[in-house]
């Protein structure tokens, strides 16, 4: 019996790309996550009322959590003397970009003004772009530090949280090397330096000891666990994911999901607000 090769060709050009694309959609199904089971762990956000202070990094990551099922309300504060709502995120811009003081005093007006009473917990972040070069972050943190401190003593009802300093992508290539030839600074190189110096004191000042979400290390590593970093005069700095930013500050889609779903996750595991005994009253005999 004749057996025709030629139509076993035909059919093996057919067959074999259904087989194949079959195979690598087994395979990106098995990579893909299954969906994530944080809802449970947001049901303990539905009592809380945080406060969250900050500028457009800040504005990235809750257009992260906007799009999150079974995140808390976000709601932009308009009146500090306002209580927030259970189960809300409040927020609103605090202080002026490139002057981080200005940020400690509007956070501290807002939480004097009224914000602490009406807030379980609540904080700030500052900006990449409030440091350069040449910040002087030990003086910018002892500021911090005792303005923190001044506000924990005053409300002692508000769990106040630590946010690290974002990063920014360092400049690479082409660009980069005929900058460094020319002996001009590279973008992103000396800031990074900076504000790791900021984050490495708050870390060492807070970590394990009081609320601390460390922004800055979530941005400087891959979603499949990669640090990205760059070398300066010996030493290992790190640096913000290219893939998080399209434009080397400011977090894009996928780096508004990373963000956000630790976001949420960190706030989750918050315990919960102290409740402060009621005052007895003095009935008159």
């Amino acid at each position: 019996m004749h057996f025709d090769w030629t139509f076993l060709v035909r059919m093996s050009a057919l067959v074999l790309p259904a087989i194949m694309l079959m195979a690598l959609h087994g395979v990106a199904s098995a990579a893909t996550p299954p969906a994530s089971s944080s809802g449970g762990s947001l049901e303990t956000l539905s009592q809380r009322r945080i406060f969250f202070g900050h500028q457009s990094v800040g504005g990235n990551i809750l257009d992260g959590v906007k799009q999150v099922a079974s995140a808390p309300r976000v709601v932009e504060l308009k009146d500090p003397g306002q209580p927030v709502a259970p189960g809300t995120i409040a927020h609103a811009m605090v202080g002026e970009n490139t002057k981080p003081e200005s940020k400690i005093a509007d956070f501290a007006r807002l939480m004097d003004a009224g914000l602490a009473k009406g807030a379980d917990v609540a904080f700030f972040k500052f900006c990449y772009i409030d440091f350069n070069g040449t910040t002087d972050t030990r003086a910018l943190f002892e500021k911090y530090r005792a303005t923190m401190e001044g506000l924990k003593a005053r409300h002692p009802g508000t769990t106040f949280v630590h946010v690290t300093v974002p990063l920014t992508t360092v400049q690479r290539g082409a660009k980069a090397w005929l900058k460094e030839l020319l002996g001009k600074p590279v973008w992103g190189i000396s800031e990074n330096v900076q504000r790791e110096n900021f984050n490495q004191l708050l870390r060492k000042t807070y970590g394990g000891k009081e609320p601390l979400f460390d922004l800055a290390a979530l941005e400087s590593t891959s979603a499949e666990g990669t640090p990205e970093t760059y070398e300066l005069n010996g030493q290992t700095w790190p640096a913000m994911v290219p893939a998080y930013s399209d434009d080397g500050g400011h977090l894009n889609a996928a780096g508004q999901a990373r963000m956000a779903k630790e976001f949420l996750a960190f706030l989750s595991a918050l315990p919960a607000p102290a409740v402060q005994p009621p005052i007895p009253s003095h009935a008159t005999p």
